[in-house]
């Protein structure tokens, strides 16, 4: 039997997300925060009270070590933004986007917003995935909203593994 496109994209996206619930599940509000380095990306209290991410337009060198707090900021933003572009809205800007301010929340955040990203994968028909997709930005027409679809899977993969890296390394600490 074969499967769609979009069946196959789900079926990744569930195996990925499977392996996150598995750090989710485990994550101690102490370990956002913890620094793993001295040259270390996190998340930091802004004067309003907000968290805001360390960042820089241009990629550091060394590159600094993220916290999980940080990659978690981080696949909300991207995440956050690919739904928008999915879903026809204008994208928020990264600034947009905030932090919860803890551990639960952020969970608890993430996990909505996989609920939303399943809505919107559940809901594509054959067409709308041969869309091109702007997101993030290509200068390709080939690069369509299938192809955004395997990104976010790709992309979603590789901040798992951070995190999950970093959890236990924190735990053998």
């Amino acid at each position: 039997m074969s499967d769609s496109r979009r069946d196959l994209l789900r079926w990744q996206f569930d195996l990925t997300w499977s392996l996150f619930e598995y750090h989710l599940e485990r994550l101690e509000p102490a370990d956002f925060l913890w620094e793993p380095a001295a040259l270390c990306w996190t998340v930091r209290p802004a004067a309003d009270g907000a968290w805001a991410p360390d960042w820089a337009d241009t990629e550091p060198d060394p590159v600094p070590v993220p916290t999980i707090a940080w990659v978690s900021w981080h696949i909300g933003w991207w995440w956050s933004v690919a739904i928008d572009h999915a879903r026809g809205l204008p994208p928020r800007d990264r600034t947009d986007v905030t932090w919860p301010g803890d551990g639960p929340a952020a969970v608890a955040w993430l996990r909505g917003l996989r609920e939303d990203w399943v809505a919107v994968l559940d809901g594509l028909t054959d067409t709308e995935l041969e869309t091109v997709a702007m997101f993030p930005p290509q200068d390709d027409p080939e690069y369509t909203v299938a192809r955004m679809l395997a990104w976010v899977n790709a992309e979603l993969m590789k901040n798992v593994t951070e995190i999950g890296h970093l959890r236990m390394l924190r735990a053998a600490a």
